[in-house]
Formats: structure tokens, C-alpha cells, sequence
């Protein structure tokens, strides 16, 4: 066998390293979060009709404990669309240092896009105050925290489920400025009207269904409303109830919790086996919706429904 010459063997050589590196970098290049694998998403990312606006659903999220809250948020930084953050989003106490380094460490670079209701953690700070600060006027009024917005053809309503704090009763500022609200946007059959906060009203999880918001439910679902969106127990889950159409996603990156408990007879699905968010395409008269879990999961929940316009 012929020996190589020096130069040949240098040639050799290098393509060698060239070839290994190539390997370590299909090996060790980070996954996109559309495909399978540990931080990925089962199956692609999906794509709203021409006519929709696309609206994202989370709560639980900012923990220094863990990276899962990055992981949703990597995830709802490769979808657009406005981000409803459902509360209880800088454990454990709201502070304004864990808003700067557990939350803004995950979300910051979304801040322009995201639309936040408190949760329960955050007033373990008097009055929620770091939570205003941090978000601004996008959060409403300080001391309040309700608002709404107009997303195409849907109205959306952010109210403030920490009735020990704000108050939810009929007669209460809460129930009075959503009154005026939902009698200047009524629900039609080509507008439709969708309504988050933290505490839901109905949940087989952990933390069970809630009584104290019923002030806050019972006019929506006077009015019509046909989604409705919360956080607070760590799992997610579907539920047909008084008309409308209840989500809790409470998956944002905090630990998740098991159900301890059978489902409600109004549950249509549930999983507390992966973090993830909730896509939702608003077009006019109708949504569709689909939760996109993180991890290695085959659960799946997506569909379609109308807006009843009552």
C-alpha cells in the first residue's frame, strides 16, 4: 500500500475533524421547540385561518425553581398573537425581584404582547403593587386590575378574581364597570366575547372549582360570553358549562399537579402530564382552539365552536 505524503495526511486528517464536528452539531444543536423531543412540541405548530387573530392562554409561569417557564415561553415566542396571562405569574411572593429575575428572565423579550390578570401570589406583595408596576397601564388601573380589548371580531374581558382584595360581588366597582362594559360590547352572532382571570369557576383540579368568582361568571354568562380562560390549578383542562366554554390552563412552567379528583360531569378533556399553552384562532362567529403541550406527551385536544351571539 502506497504511503501518503505529509500533505495528503494533513488533508485526511482534517476532513476527519470537519466530519466530527458536523456530528456534534446535529448532536448538540438545540432542538426546535415545532419538533418532538424534550422541549418540543408533538407535531407542528399550528396556523390560523386568513380571517382570525390568533390569542395565546397560560398562567403559572414565572418560577427561579425550574425551566419549564422558559420552555412556554420559547413556545410562545415561535407563535403570534397577544399572550393572556392568567395569573399567579412570579412565585412565590410577587415581588418586584422575582418580576425582574423569575418572570422577566422568561417573558421580558414578549412584554410588548403580553396581557396579564393577577393571581393569588401576586398580592402576597401588599396590593399587587410589583405586578402593576412591572406591566404598566396594560394591566388596568392599580388597586383594580380589570380591563378589555378588542381582538378582531372578539371582545375580551381581563377581570380580577382576588375578591378578598378587590372585591367581586354584585354592587362591588368590579361588577359595576363590567355591567357597563358588556352593555356597550353585547355579544352578536358575528361578535363574540371571551373573558379571562385566575380563580376558575369550575375545575377538577387541585384547587377545585371556585364560588367566590360566581359574581364574575354569572354576568358573562348573562351576556353571552363563550370562552372563558383561567389559571390557578396546574393542569389543563376543558369544560362545557352555562352555555360557554371554559379553559383552565394553568401549565406555564410551575410544577404540575395530579387530579386527585374524578372530572366534573361538564369536563370534555383534561391532562396534567406536561407544561404547554393554549392556542386559540378568534375569527368572526366562530374559534378554534388547541393546547400545545411541551415534552414527550401523546395527548392531544383541538376543535372548533360557534359563537351563540345571546
Amino acid at each position: 500500500m502506497p504511503t501518503l505524503s505529509p500533505r495528503a495526511r494533513l488533508l485526511a486528517a482534517t476532513l476527519v475533524l470537519v466530519a466530527l464536528v458536523a456530528v456534534l452539531l446535529v448532536l448538540l444543536w438545540p432542538r426546535n421547540l415545532a419538533n418532538d423531543g424534550p422541549l418540543g412540541v408533538p407535531g407542528a405548530l399550528p396556523e390560523a385561518p386568513d380571517d382570525a387573530e390568533v390569542l395565546l392562554a397560560v398562567g403559572d409561569t414565572g418560577s427561579c425553581d425550574g425551566t419549564a417557564d422558559d420552555a412556554v415561553a420559547d413556545l410562545a415566542s415561535q407563535l403570534p398573537g397577544p399572550i393572556a396571562l392568567l395569573g399567579d405569574l412570579a412565585y412565590p411572593d410577587g415581588t418586584a425581584d422575582e418580576f425582574r429575575d423569575c418572570f422577566g428572565g422568561a417573558w421580558g423579550e414578549l412584554r410588548d404582547r403580553l396581557r396579564p390578570a393577577p393571581g393569588n401570589h401576586e398580592y402576597n406583595t401588599a396590593a399587587a403593587a410589583p405586578y402593576f408596576d412591572w406591566f404598566g397601564s396594560v394591566a388596568g388601573e392599580p388597586g383594580q386590575g380589570w380591563y378589555s380589548y378588542d381582538l378582531g371580531a372578539w371582545h375580551v374581558v381581563a377581570l380580577n378574581s382576588n375578591c378578598g382584595d378587590v372585591g367581586c360581588e354584585a354592587g362591588g366597582a368590579q361588577a359595576a364597570w363590567l355591567a357597563a362594559d358588556l352593555a356597550e360590547h353585547a355579544p352578536t352572532p358575528d361578535r363574540c366575547l371571551l373573558a379571562y382571570w385566575h380563580h376558575p369557576r369550575y375545575s377538577s383540579g387541585r384547587h377545585g372549582s371556585s364560588a367566590a368568582v360566581a359574581g364574575l361568571w354569572e354576568p358573562l354568562v348573562a351576556a353571552g360570553v363563550d370562552v372563558v380562560l383561567n389559571g390557578h390549578d396546574h393542569s389543563y383542562e376543558r369544560i362545557a358549562a352555562d352555555g360557554a366554554r371554559a379553559f383552565v390552563v394553568g401549565t406555564g412552567g410551575r410544577s404540575l399537579y395530579d387530579f386527585d379528583d374524578p372530572p366534573l360531569p361538564a369536563t370534555e378533556s383534561r391532562h396534567a402530564g406536561s407544561h404547554g399553552l393554549l392556542w386559540l384562532a378568534l375569527s368572526e362567529g366562530s374559534y378554534r382552539w388547541e393546547y400545545l403541550p411541551l415534552g414527550e406527551t401523546t395527548y392531544t385536544d383541538a376543535g372548533q365552536g360557534d359563537c351563540d351571539g345571546t
